[in-house]
This record gives structure tokens, sequence and C-alpha cells, in this order.
């Protein structure tokens, strides 16, 4: 017999948190832009973009209570993105 699913619902206050902390990574990114960090720019901004997009993930589109084949084939696609993001990188420094 087919078991049935636990409840995906998450209370507001959290949802609201977890929007909260996505506004003030958005500021903290505006703020970061206007420093100069010389090469870390691309990387600092690459960092906070992926936390954000973690929280997206996991709390906004309910990954965090997906099935185990379905997060380690979400890891492996970003896997093979960060790969191929870090191929243009090199490619575009050694030209």
């Amino acid at each position: 017999m087919i078991k049935e699913s636990e409840s995906h619902m998450q209370s507001y206050g959290k949802l609201f948190s977890i929007l909260l902390i996505l506004l003030a990574l958005t500021g903290f990114t505006v703020f970061i832009s206007r420093v100069d960090l010389g090469s870390a720019n691309i990387w600092v901004a690459i960092l906070v973009a992926s936390i954000k997009a973690s929280f997206v993930l996991l709390y906004f589109m309910h990954l965090k209570y997906e099935s185990f084949l379905i997060k380690s084939s979400f890891l492996a696609t970003i896997g093979f993105l960060a790969i191929l993001i870090g191929f243009m990188f090199w490619d575009i420094a050694f030209r």
C-alpha cells in the first residue's frame, strides 16, 4: 500500500523569514557591487546568487522534502553547470 506523504505546508512566519533573508542578501549584493574587490567581485556575486538560489529551491520549491534521487540529480546538474562555467572562465583567462 502506498504510504501517505507528509504535508509540505510551512508556516507563514517561516516563509516570511526566508523572504527577509532573501531581501537582505539582495541588499548585500547591491552593497558589495559598489565595493571594488578586484577579481573577487565575480566570485562574491556568484556565491551570494548561489545562496539565494538555494533558499528558493529548498523552501519555496520544496526541494528540502524530496527524495534522495531527485536531490542527487539536482546536485549532479549543478555540478555539471559549475564545470561548464569553470571551463568558460578558464577559456577567457587564457585568451
